[in-house]
C-alpha cells in the first residue's frame, strides 16, 4: 500500500517505506502512514483511556506507558504478519518484507497460494497468533497484579490499583484478541476472507471463481461497516464498537478500504489468470529504436522523445546494453543543459536495471514492474538485449483476455 514516485527509470527494487530491520530474512518497513494511527493510538490512551484507569498518575507517566503499549501493539502486529509469512515461505512461497501502514500490517507475497489448503494454513495463523499472544499478555498482567478475580467484581476498582505494566499488559491483551477476532470476520481480503476464499476454492476447483464470491462477501461486509459507522454518527449504539462521531467515521474509513480492496483483489487474481503461463517474449516489443551514450539530450528530445510515441530508450555502446534513459530524466535536466549533456549524463546504467528474460513469465515481469514502480523494462537474453517490456503492452493483453472471455 505504500506510494513511491512515478520515475519510470527501470531501476532495481528499492524498498517502499522506511526500513526498520529484517527478520528471518524477511525486511521489516514502516509506511509514511503508520506514523498517523501511531500517534492516534498514543493520544487515545495517554488522553483518554488512562486518565479513567489512573487519574492519579502524572502525565509524563500516562505518556510513557501509552507509547510503550502502541510500540508492543505494533510489535504484535508484526508477529501477527509474520506468522502468515514464515507458513507462506514453508509451503514454497518467498515473502519479501513486511509493511506497516494505517490499517496494521500487510506480508508482501511473491505470487498467490499454489492450493486451497496452504491458503487456509496462512490465513487462520495470523488470528490465531494475535489471540494467542492477548492470552499471553492478560495471563501476565494477572501474574504481576496477583490475580485477576477482583477483576469480574469491581473492573474499575481492579484496573486503579495496578502498576504501569501490569496497566499496559492489560491493555495489550484484549486489544490483540479483538485484533485476530476482527481479522475472522469473511471479509476479503481480511484473514476471515481468505478462509473464506480457500474453502470457496476447494469446494469448486475454480480460484477465479472462489475469489469473486469472496470478494462479493467481502464487499458486502465493507458496506456494512460503512452503514454502522453512519448510524454510529448520528447517534446509533454499535455493539462492541459503541457511538460517537470519531468511532463513526473511523468505521466509515475501514469499510472504505475493505471494499476497495475487495474489489483490487479480485482484479489482480484475474490480472494473474490472464497472464498464467504466458512468456515475456510474447509482449515484448522487439524492434526498439535505441540511443548511444553520446547523443546528445536536445537531439534525443528532438529526434526519439518528440518523434517517436516511446518514453523510455535503451542505451546502447556497440552490442552492449549500457544503460536506459526516459522522459523522467530529461524532466530532471535543467533545460540550459539540453544542448551540452549527453544521455550518458543522465541515463541509468545497466547495473542499476532491473531486467527480465524472454522465457520468464508475464506475470512474474509484471511483479517486478510494479515492484520497482516502473512502466518498462529492458528484455536481455544471455547478456544482450532483444526488447523491451512496457507495463502498457501487458495492460492491453489482460484487457483483450478479459473482453474475449466476456465474448
Amino acid at each position: 500500500m505504500a506510494t513511491s514516485s512515478s520515475k519510470e527509470t527501470a531501476k532495481k527494487e528499492t524498498t517502499k517505506g522506511l526500513h526498520i530491520g529484517t527478520l528471518f530474512g524477511i525486511d521489516l518497513e514502516v509506511d509514511l502512514s503508520w506514523f498517523f494511527i501511531f500517534i492516534l493510538v498514543a493520544s487515545n490512551l495517554a488522553g483518554g483511556v488512562l486518565p479513567v484507569w489512573h487519574p492519579e498518575w502524572p502525565v509524563g507517566l500516562r505518556w510513557g506507558v501509552a507509547f510503550a503499549a502502541a510500540l508492543l501493539f505494533f510489535a504484535s502486529v508484526v508477529v501477527h504478519e509474520l506468522s502468515h509469512s514464515l507458513v507462506a515461505r514453508a509451503r514454497n512461497l518467498p515473502v519479501r518484507r513486511i509493511t506497516l501502514f494505517l490499517f496494521g500490517g500487510v506480508s508482501n507475497l511473491e505470487r498467490e497460494p499454489a492450493s486451497a489448503g496452504t491458503e487456509f494454513l496462512m490465513a487462520v495463523v495470523g488470528p490465531l497468533t494475535s489471540i494467542v499472544l492477548g492470552g499471553i499478555f492478560l495471563l501476565l498482567g494477572g501474574l504481576l497484579a496477583g490475580g485477576v478475580l477482583g477483576a469480574f467484581s469491581n473492573p474499575q476498582g481492579a484496573l486503579s490499583g495496578l502498576g504501569p505494566l501490569p496497566t499496559l499488559l492489560f491493555w495489550l491483551g484484549p486489544v490483540n484478541i479483538f485484533v485476530g477476532l476482527f481479522n475472522l470476520i469473511p471479509g476479503f481480503p481480511l484473514d476471515g476472507g481468505r478462509i473464506l476464499r480457500s474453502v470457496l476454492w476447494r469446494s469448486t476447483g475454480d480460484l477465479r471463481k472462489a475469489t469473486r464470491w469472496a470478494s462479493g462477501v467481502g464487499q458486502c461486509v465493507a458496506w456494512s461497516l460503512i452503514l454502522a459507522g453512519a448510524g454510529m454518527i448520528f447517534g446509533m449504539h454499535v455493539p462492541l464498537f459503541g457511538t460517537g462521531l470519531g468511532g463513526g467515521l473511523w468505521l466509515v474509513f475501514i469499510g472504505w478500504f475493505l471494499n476497495n480492496a475487495a474489489i483490487s483483489s479480485y482484479r489482480q487474481t484475474v490480472m494473474r489468470q490472464a497472464l498464467e503461463s504466458v512468456p515475456v517474449f510474447r509482449l515484448m516489443r522487439r524492434h526498439v529504436p535505441t540511443v548511444t551514450p553520446q547523443l546528445p539530450v536536445r537531439r534525443l528530445i528532438d529526434e526519439w522523445i518528440l518523434g517517436t510515441d516511446e518514453r523510455a530508450f535503451p542505451v546502447m555502446s556497440g552490442n552492449d546494453l549500457v544503460g536506459l534513459v526516459c522522459l523522467e530524466d530529461v524532466r530532471g535536466l535543467p533545460r540550459e543543459e539540453w544542448d551540452r549533456a549527453t544521455v550518458a549524463d543522465i541515463m541509468t546504467r545497466a547495473e542499476h536495471l532491473a531486467t527480465v528474460e524472454p522465457d520468464e513469465d508475464v506475470s512474474d515481469a509484471l511483479r517486478k514492474l510494479t515492484s520497482n514502480n516502473v512502466r518498462q523494462m529492458p528484455v536481455v537474453d544471455h547478456g544482450h538485449l532483444v526488447g523491451l517490456l512496457r507495463q502498457r503492452d501487458v495492460m492491453k493483453w489482460i484487457e483483450l483476455q478479459s473482453n474475449l472471455e466476456a465474448a
